[in-house]
């Protein structure tokens, strides 16, 4: 009984001892940085002031972009990831908020979330799809990185939600260094540049409608 017992114990003993270095090893595990990329904020001067309010729809995208992870392609066939570096939402989200927040520092339209669109009444939706939007290693994975952002939008009218038109926008940044800060400042610049381009063109493809739309009214079609 004595033998049996010092055998518990000393077996309850090394129980206590692996669960404290399971837990040493979880505490002790790096902890994710979190990024988040700007809203843009200077655009062309001469953009017109939009009657009407256009909802920004969540944006589609790939299963390995829809991920707040932050991608990176070592080769042209391979999707991987940073290790302890994410994004503060995942990539469609993100990119949904920041075209809200562009929109808005213009001053010339109302946007709106699909939250909010639920009292207000929008006379626009814009759906977005998030081609590209990984860093890749062209010139080897010594080298900094090649950011690649483009993204696909269409312009609905509501509520019928007839199709205005589709655009796509493509830019590309190089990282000045290999670590991750410097990679991350190149994605600012590359969806911020992405931003701009597709603000302005919501902007101005509005007005054309509202443009449109007075015309049919008077009898004098755009």
């Amino acid at each position: 009984m004595i033998i049996q017992r010092r055998q518990a114990l000393a077996a309850i003993g090394m129980f206590a001892l692996g669960g404290c270095n399971a837990l040493q090893f979880v505490t002790n595990r790096q902890t994710p940085r979190l990024f988040q990329l700007t809203p843009k904020t200077t655009f062309d001067e001469s953009l017109p002031v939009v009657k009407g309010a256009v909802v920004i729809d969540p944006p589609s995208a790939i299963a390995g972009l829809n991920t707040a992870r932050m991608a990176l392609r070592p080769d042209p066939t391979l999707l991987e990831y940073y290790a302890n570096a994410l994004w503060v939402d995942v990539v469609p989200i993100m990119v949904q908020n920041l075209m809200q927040e562009s929109l808005d520092a213009t001053e010339r339209i109302d946007a709106l979330s699909p939250v909010e669109a639920s009292g207000i009444r929008a006379e626009f939706s814009l759906r977005m799809h998030i081609r590209e939007f990984q860093a890749e290693y062209d010139e080897g994975t010594l080298k900094p990185p090649l950011v690649n952002v483009r993204i696909e939008a269409r312009l609905l009218q509501l509520p019928r939600r007839d199709s205005l038109e589709t655009v796509s926008f493509q830019q590309f940044e190089r990282s000045k260094e290999t670590n991750v800060e410097s990679i991350v400042r190149a994605y600012d610049d590359a969806l911020g540049k992405v931003l701009r381009h597709l603000v302005e063109w919501t902007i101005t493809r509005i007005a054309r409608a509202n443009e449109g739309a007075t015309g049919d009214t008077d009898g004098n079609p755009d």
